[in-house]
């Protein structure tokens, strides 16, 4: 996430949340912390629920947010209406659901602002970006990513969130060597890329991606692109742009 003129890049990191900002440079200097306390704001909340409920943080399948009174707050029924879903554990959501919260908590203050939250991003814009793709783990420490996704002004606010078997940390039950997910939200997003690399195991399922992808379109998902063994699969709003 490279910042445009005018822009400035921190990070903000806050226990497990690593998050990587671009946002407008005549921002006042303290953002960095006013983000740092909204993100504890959102982790406390959501530590407590799994401390009531562990299941939420532990199920690779859907979890309901509990009907606790008060109701659980946005993010966790962000991440509960997204894991049903995409059929996925709720925790599958959470970079994407973090990452648009802070997004869209800091928007009023900057109308370009991009949150990366491990690989997992919310973008508000006001003029055009290229989102590289990872396409190519072995020749990219050395090139660089050779595909990009071209991402107009009017698209946004967007996310747009990857999953891999063969880059990163994240669990993935499938071997697809990268998805990416662009959708209305950021933790349909992050849940869907999550479920469609899991169906990735050769080759011959990346029809299987974009079939299931084309699902999801009803719910706000509004393309994916995937790669493995070489070969590349795009649905949707995804133009592809050659990176020099």
């Amino acid at each position: 996430m490279r910042a445009a003129s005018g822009e400035t890049a921190f990070q903000v990191v806050v226990e497990q949340t690593d998050l990587w900002v671009v946002a407008r440079q005549d921002l006042s200097e303290d953002m960095a912390q006013a983000m740092g306390d909204f993100v504890h704001s959102l982790r406390g909340p959501l530590k407590a629920h799994i401390a009531l409920h562990p299941e939420f943080a532990e199920s690779l399948t859907p979890v309901p947010a509990a009907p606790d009174a008060p109701p659980p707050p946005p993010l966790i029924r962000a991440m509960a209406e997204a894991a049903a879903i995409c059929n996925v554990g709720p925790m599958a959501a959470v970079a994407g659901a973090i990452a648009q919260a802070v997004a869209d908590a800091f928007a009023d203050q900057s109308p370009d602002i991009l949150v990366e939250n491990g690989g997992d991003c919310f973008m508000h814009s006001t003029r055009d970006r290229v989102a590289a793709l990872l396409s190519d783990p072995e020749a990219a420490p050395h090139s660089g990513p050779g595909l990009g996704l071209d991402l107009p002004a009017k698209g946004f606010p967007l996310a747009l969130c990857a999953s891999s078997a063969t880059i990163g940390h994240s669990l993935s039950l499938g071997q697809g060597e990268l998805v990416v997910v662009k959708a209305d939200t950021g933790a349909l997003a992050d849940a869907a890329a999550t479920a469609l690399c899991n169906l990735l195991h050769t080759p011959d399922d990346l029809n299987r991606v974009t079939d299931a992808a084309a699902s999801l379109k009803r719910f706000g998902l509004r393309g994916v692109f995937a790669q493995h063994g070489g070969k590349l699969a795009a649905w949707g709003d995804m133009e592809l742009v050659a990176l020099e």
